[in-house]
């Protein structure tokens, strides 16, 4: 696959800047996103829409479809990425892609089921051939062993976050004064844009187009591939070298299981991460006290991590010149333990909110958007902390001989943690608060079955 391709030595990449064909990819990436949270902000609202432009669907069927379409969205790289290694190359899977993405987002802007579900279709396939393979082609400007390849991944990092703040924003703004549709067609026309750089500039990136081995870049590429931050910032590649080999001695059974308890923990985080773009998002828009939609709510993730994700990493590097950083198990289980601790202000925040109900109705009620923001800010630390961890311990933990299925292994879990972002079926049927207080309830407990296997899993991932 596509992700885990390697680098190759490039002209420039021997120097101590980064090439042009890094901000090219940047931008290519960054509009992309733009056009993909665009859509994604506000496509549960518009299946709900009740003026005439959406369907009004109920909260439970816009769920639903929201679920399924994640699923397939965060599995399509495998195939994307498959397909460009034995077929098309990296940069003609990119090109095609923005193409299917540019269809998708012009078929929503008519108002037809058949057109979103054709337009769903578009969007799974362009995500498919798009995302793995600019992964790749970022890790394909440097030489293995360059010292700027981390920072490349943490840049072209945040280039997907500022696409992904200024979509919703964007959004926001366009369809207050014009309506859905329109806002569909801006989230296509930014997808224009994104291609139109990568085509205009493709001079700097030809180089990147090419298919080599190894398993850092793969770790880092296929995380960006499903917008998970890279294993920098979690700091987890310091002194790889010197622990492969005590890693490569423990037996591959017990390599293996503490993987799959990996993805068991990846399954969770996404099943309550990613009520974004569902249920959080209904909260913002019903049950927030502010001057705007629940479209502006999906700009609140991607703004934290522009604000905490250097920080984080300078205090990682602090930690470790203590001899303190925690190892990643650790980390991991800190993690989980800040998401449930995200929804938990949620909880606290609904029972206020359901305190103040006068006319029966338990749903009807407005808080403050601190509960929010605040939530928002936890869940962001959370992720930072434990998103990064997955792939770069695949990439590090798993025997070579099965590294590729592990890899798969990763992206299945994902795409199976985003299914069950369906659980948001319960938003009408339980109170608000009874829900948050479950997801926090979800992540917590996953939390401390990380803490009973701490002893276990260092003994299978020693050093890491």
């Amino acid at each position: 696959m596509a992700a885990i391709a390697s680098t190759a030595a490039s002209p420039g990449a021997h120097s101590e800047k980064h090439p042009k064909g890094l901000y090219v990819l940047f931008a290519t990436e960054m509009w992309e996103r733009f056009s993909y949270y665009s859509m994604l902000a506000m496509f549960t609202l518009y299946l709900r829409d009740t003026t005439g432009e959406g369907f009004a669907w109920s909260s439970d069927n816009a769920t639903k479809l929201y679920a399924n379409y994640l699923m397939f969205v965060y599995a399509s790289p495998l195939i994307g990425g498959w397909l460009a290694d034995r077929k098309l190359g990296y940069r003609k899977a990119v090109m095609i892609g923005g193409l299917f993405f540019m269809a998708g987002h012009l078929l929503l802007s008519f108002r037809s089921m058949t057109a979103v579900y054709a337009a769903l279709t578009c969007l799974v396939i362009g995500n498919g051939l798009f995302k793995p393979n600019i992964s790749a082609m970022v890790g394909n400007l440097y030489p293995e062993g360059s010292h700027l390849k981390d920072r490349a991944y943490n840049i072209f990092y945040m280039g997907i976050n500022v696409g992904a703040f200024m979509a919703p924003v964007v959004a926001e703004f366009v369809k207050g004064r014009f309506g859905f549709h329109i806002a569909f067609a801006v989230a296509a026309a930014g997808m224009a844009v994104s291609v139109a750089t990568l085509w205009k500039f493709k001079k700097h990136v030809e180089d990147a187009d090419r298919q080599l081995i190894g398993a850092k870049t793969a770790a880092h590429g296929s995380a960006v591939a499903v917008d998970a931050p890279p294993a920098s910032v979690s700091h987890q590649d310091a002194g790889r070298a010197r622990r492969q080999e005590t890693i490569d001695a423990v037996p591959e059974w017990k390599r293996i299981g503490a993987l799959i308890v990996i993805f068991l923990i990846v399954i969770v985080f996404w099943m309550v991460f990613h009520q974004n773009g569902s249920t959080m998002t209904y909260w913002a828009n019903e049950n927030t006290d502010w001057k705007v939609t629940g479209i502006i709510s999906n700009a609140i993730n991607p703004m934290w991590v522009i604000i905490l994700t250097f920080p984080l990493v300078a205090f990682w590097r602090w930690l470790d010149s203590k001899g303190m950083e925690p190892s990643t198990p650790v980390k991991m289980a800190i993690g989980m333990f800040l998401t449930g601790a995200a929804f938990f202000v949620l909880y606290v925040g609904a029972k206020v909110g359901e305190g103040t109900v006068t006319d029966g109705n338990m749903y009807n009620f407005k808080v403050s958007p601190m509960w929010l923001l605040g939530a928002y800010g936890v869940l962001t630390l959370g992720e930072l902390m434990l998103s990064p961890m997955g792939l770069s311990l695949v990439s590090k933990v798993a025997p070579v001989r099965f590294r590729g299925v592990m890899m798969g292994g990763w992206f299945m879990a994902t795409a199976i943690g985003n299914k069950l972002t369906q659980i948001g079926e319960l938003w009408d049927d339980w109170l608000h608060s009874s829900f948050w207080l479950l997801l926090s309830g979800l992540a917590v407990f996953m939390a401390i079955v990380l803490l009973f296997l701490l002893r276990p899993l260092k003994k299978a991932m020693p050093g890491v």
